[in-house]
């Protein structure tokens, strides 16, 4: 490509001239075009404003939370079904649940108990969220992760 004043396309020595003649720096701005892009400007003034796009972005980004319920091996209907209740509200305001039973002392011969108590809460919250991972014992902890659904 040759010297082409109208459509602002010159080679890169005599970029860097015109930076320099003005008093300016030639910044690169997209290094994977072809040709890549650059741009007559100052340097400290490009990666200014590049920060502050990147925190725009950022801001902008969702945060996940991830809320806990925990369960004994053997909990009884009612506080199962109260824990239920607070699953669905944190589900329904878009926050993952992390739904694990915990295993205290001996109790660990209850493994398919708590299993079964995870399953059963994964099946009844269906309908607003999605198993994400399956119960799986860790240490004293039968863990399970289950995401929202998105919202139509």
């Amino acid at each position: 490509m040759g010297d082409n004043v109208e459509t602002g396309v010159f080679k890169t020595r005599d970029a860097l001239r015109i930076a320099e003649e003005q008093g300016y720096d030639l910044v690169e701005i997209s290094p994977k075009a072809d040709p890549p892009v650059c741009k007559i400007m100052e340097y400290k003034k490009f990666l200014f404003e590049q920060k502050k796009r990147d925190k725009a972005l950022k801001s902008k980004a969702t945060k996940v939370t991830v809320k806990e319920i925990r369960f004994g091996p053997q909990t009884d209907e009612h506080d199962y079904e109260f824990k239920k209740k607070h699953a669905i509200k944190f589900l329904s305001d878009g926050a993952k649940l992390k739904a694990y039973v915990f295993f205290k002392g001996r109790s660990i011969i209850f493994k398919d108990q708590g299993m079964i108590l995870l399953l059963k809460l994964a099946q009844e919250l269906e309908e607003y969220g999605k198993v994400e991972q399956m119960p799986k014992l860790e240490g004293k902890r039968m863990i399970m992760y289950i995401a929202p659904l998105k919202k139509k």
